[in-house]
């Protein structure tokens, strides 16, 4: 009887394509766009706000693993404080003031956030990432504003929920132009040191089609500054890639790929919200100013 010869290589299982990866992508994507216009028109704004707060909470326990605190105690904890965070923001949320104070507090995170993305791409060093401390208050910065922006958006007389969808798909729109037109046209690196993924032509692709997007926008529902309404949403769609930076910034000092692995084909809820935690506080900030919130 024939025997297997010893030095027999071994059955290698083919890696999984890229063309298998983006069709997961698309799927999974699909089904949680679905899922978020449903919830965003249908659930009433107090449960839309816990609802938010599950995708945040869970974000952070994510962010407590790319901060340093990887057992399941630890990452508790740091969920738990950003939950109760979460609470003192819905009670700032009550009046004007306490709004604004908490989407000013966002605006100065994201200045310090560009600045360290600017150092690091010059090759320099950013001493405070090594401060446990630091990567602590990050992530509050980081998730805490961006979800009272998403809440006190959505809970805006008349056109709320309808102006989260926009700055959903804004950002939707922003990141897949980006992603194909760079693949496509892409040659000039955005942040090499950051995201090497990311060019500088995928950025203009992103925002020429957001230009459309809010010029269509802006004539079918007749918005009161429709030149402001495009600058706001050109300025809300670079501050997303500042999002998309930040994240990778912490997660390559963690030495990870992907902040977790609950969304197929995506990695983890920060890695679907990073462009948002950014974007979320400046929208709703210009929109403030703008008075089409108040």
């Amino acid at each position: 009887m024939p025997t297997r010869a010893v030095h027999e290589a071994p059955t290698v299982p083919e890696a999984p394509s890229a063309a298998s990866g983006l069709v997961k992508r698309v799927v999974t994507g699909s089904i949680l766009a679905a899922a978020v216009v449903a919830a965003t028109l249908s659930v009433p704004a107090p449960w839309f706000a816990l609802l938010v707060a599950v995708f945040f909470i869970v974000g952070a326990w994510e962010w407590a693993g790319m901060a340093g605190w990887p057992t399941a105690a630890q990452r508790a904890a740091y969920a738990g404080g950003v939950a109760a965070a979460l609470l003192g923001a819905a009670w700032l949320l009550q009046g004007t003031a306490g709004t604004l104070v908490l989407l000013l507090v966002a605006l100065a995170w994201w200045l310090t956030a560009l600045a360290w993305a600017v150092r690091l791409q010059q090759g320099l060093t950013v001493a405070a990432l090594d401060a446990p401390v630091v990567r602590f208050v990050a992530g509050w910065l980081v998730l805490v504003p961006a979800w009272a922006g998403v809440v006190r958006l959505h809970g805006a007389p008349e056109a709320g929920p309808p102006m989260v969808l926009y700055l959903l798909l804004l950002i939707a729109t922003a990141d897949t132009c980006a992603y194909f037109v760079g693949r496509r046209f892409g040659k000039r690196r955005l942040a090499s040191r950051i995201s090497p993924g990311k060019s500088v032509e995928g950025l203009a692709g992103a925002l020429a089609a957001v230009t459309v997007l809010a010029v269509i926008v802006g004539v079918l529902t007749e918005v009161a500054s429709p030149v402001g309404f495009v600058a706001l949403s050109l300025v809300t769609a670079t501050v997303s890639v500042l999002g998309d930076l930040t994240e990778s910034v912490f997660k390559r000092h963690a030495g990870l790929k992907d902040s977790g692995s609950i969304v197929p084909g995506h990695g983890g809820i920060l890695d679907r919200i990073d462009s948002l935690t950014a974007a979320a506080p400046v929208f709703v900030l210009g929109c403030f100013l703008q008075g089409s919130v108040s």
